[in-house]
This record gives structure tokens, C-alpha cells and sequence, in this order.
């Protein structure tokens, strides 16, 4: 072997490799598009979320409700001032900022944010003083609502 061959790289051959072939699949039934769900948030009515143990009735637009497992997704707003006080719910839901700010225990939110707040836990939110806070709001399972405080609620969690 001369200096010359021992100083050339080394040309490696490539490997065969063997392109997975595509299945092809028979169809036993005929294809059928899903029926979507449509909701025009910019000209559906709004209706009105009693909350009794704080005197307020919430805005919202029901967007989609699963009759089986639960979840739910609304178009909701909190006005200016307004704050959800302290509770807690046996679902987790997530809270995706349309316009304004989300103010929570944790701190403020603005446009683009999306917050998740686990189930069980006990947490405070609602609009700022200065905006009203448009928001998707998204539960995992059906919604229930406990405050602290309410003797009235077994499930309400305990100072």
C-alpha cells in the first residue's frame, strides 16, 4: 500500500435498505364525511350562566357539549371588574384569551395566553378592573362549581 491509498477517505458503499411497500386497504363500507359543528360566535345569542352564590350571571356562547364524556367548550366573557372568587371543580378546564386580560391568583393573562387549570384544585379568576376578558373556555368533564365558603355545598372546599 503506498502513502497515497492510505491517505484517500474511504468511500463507504451505502447499505441496502429496503423502502417499507404501502398497504393497500380494501374499504368495506363506503367513506362518510363527519357532520361538523358550526357556531357563528359573531351572531349567536348570548345566554346567561346563573351563579347564584355570588349574585352574578355569567355570558356565554355555547360552542360544543359531548353528552359523552362531558366536555364542553363556550365562548364566555367576564366584564370588567368582575372576579370569579375562590372555588374549586371536580373538572379541569382551560381558559384561551380572545380579548383582554385573564387576572388569576397566579397573575394576569393577556390576548393569545391560554391557561389550565387542573381539577380539584382551588383558584380565583376573572376579568381586570380596566376590560372586559373574552375567552374560550374548555372543561375536560362535566362542569360543576364550588366555593369556598358555601355551607350550603358539601363539596365546597373548607377554609
Amino acid at each position: 500500500m503506498t502513502t497515497l491509498e492510505r491517505d484517500e477517505p474511504q468511500m463507504h458503499q451505502p447499505r441496502d435498505t429496503q423502502v417499507p411497500q404501502r398497504q393497500e386497504t380494501t374499504m368495506t363500507t363506503p367513506m362518510k364525511p363527519v357532520e361538523l359543528t358550526v357556531v357563528d360566535t359573531n351572531t349567536a345569542e348570548w345566554e346567561y350562566f346563573p351563579v347564584e352564590y355570588i349574585n352574578a350571571n355569567l355570558e356565554h356562547v355555547p360552542l360544543v357539549n359531548d353528552p359523552d364524556t362531558g366536555m364542553m367548550i363556550l365562548k364566555m366573557v367576564y366584564r370588567a371588574g368582575f372576579t370569579n372568587p375562590w372555588h374549586s371543580h371536580s373538572c379541569a378546564h382551560g381558559v384561551y384569551v380572545l380579548d383582554g386580560t385573564l387576572d388569576t391568583h397566579e397573575g394576569r393573562h393577556p390576548t393569545g395566553s391560554f391557561v389550565w387549570f387542573p381539577e380539584g384544585g382551588v383558584m380565583q379568576h376573572g376579568a381586570t378592573q380596566e376590560e372586559d376578558c373574552t375567552f374560550l373556555f374548555i372543561t375536560n368533564k362535566p362542569f360543576d362549581i364550588h366555593f369556598v365558603g358555601d355551607e350550603s355545598d358539601p363539596q365546597a372546599p373548607r377554609v
